[in-house]
């Protein structure tokens, strides 16, 4: 099975971008989130630990410059990449003061990188930054794109995952975006225990409607010292079983455009202070099983994407 045969494949897509192998290197800022400072909300997302996302990160005391050298060096040795994506990955890479968000962004263009990719929240992004990054992509011939955590689009789950934002915010980002020719990739959790298959279909179907060129799927996993790790111990939530993971993945990726890029199908996270993970299954079985899951059902990205542009309409068309 190929990966190609049944979605729209990340690599390749940058492969075919850039000419060349390409690979995404990690960047950690000393940042925080809204919802952790007080600014919208205390006490960060239920499932997000201390460190953010950014896992496999070098400290967040090495200079930007010096963290794109050292895993520049490491990929290249170890994967044969030839061009590299800055990728500004823990919490929200927007959430500072503009001049110090300037400073960092400059620091990243070095040779060989052909993309500053920039991870944050919908309510971390306004005009101001926009256009600077717009500066930036004119002056050095350089990529941008923009990673939004959505997470879900039911905005009672949002409120439940302490969030602090609605979907509204997260429209309201997209568009602002748009016109700058920024690629948008969203974030999803798939298995979050409140949402259904119901919300899984309308994710695919806002996504496409809004046309962000990337998602990013992934399960959603227990940190320990969260909230979420003691609503899991106290029973108040039960968590999905792989198998439903990978039905919503089918439906999802059935409901989509065909055209948005799929980073991932199941994310990462370290066994290490994690109590649960994508089921103690390496990330790349369950991958095997959605693609074993699609060719059983013959089906594939967009395949029962048929509801945009007056679905109403379509009889009346010739």
């Amino acid at each position: 099975m190929e990966e190609r045969d049944y979605y729209r494949v990340y690599s390749e897509y940058l492969r075919n971008k850039y000419g060349a192998k390409s690979y995404k290197l990690p960047i950690n800022l000393p940042l925080t989130c809204p919802n952790r400072d007080g600014c919208v909300g205390y006490g960060g997302c239920i499932f997000c630990g201390e460190k953010g996302t950014g896992f496999e990160n070098l400290s967040n005391t090495i200079s930007v410059k010096n963290q794109l050298l050292e895993n520049m060096d490491y990929i290249k040795r170890k994967y044969k990449a030839e061009k590299f994506i800055a990728y500004f990955q823990n919490f929200s890479n927007t959430y500072m003061d503009l001049g110090l968000f300037k400073k960092y962004i400059k620091e990243a263009i070095l040779e060989d990188i052909v993309e500053i990719c920039i991870s944050t929240r919908p309510d971390c992004i306004s005009d101001s930054y926009l256009e600077f990054l717009s500066s930036i992509k004119k002056e050095h011939n350089i990529n941008i794109s923009i990673e939004l955590g959505l997470q879900t689009v039911n905005y009672h789950t949002l409120k439940m995952i302490n969030r602090g934002h609605t979907l509204a915010e997260f429209i309201d980002s997209v568009l602002r975006i748009k016109p700058y020719d920024f690629d948008v990739c969203a974030h999803i959790i798939l298995d979050l225990p409140w949402d259904n298959m119901d919300d899984t279909i309308e994710c695919a179907k806002i996504l496409s409607s809004l046309s962000v060129e990337q998602v990013k799927l992934h399960s959603l996993y227990i940190v320990e010292k969260t909230v979420l790790e003691r609503m899991y111990k106290n029973g108040e939530i039960i968590l999905l079983s792989k198998e439903e993971y990978i039905d919503r993945a089918v439906v999802f990726l059935e409901h989509l455009h065909p055209d948005i890029v799929i980073q991932r199908v199941i994310g990462r996270a370290p066994e290490e202070n994690t109590l649960c993970v994508n089921w103690h299954t390496s990330w790349w079985k369950i991958r095997d099983e959605i693609l074993e899951k699609m060719e059983e059902m013959k089906t594939y990205q967009g395949r029962k994407c048929d509801y945009l542009n007056g679905k109403a309409l379509s009889k009346f068309k010739k």
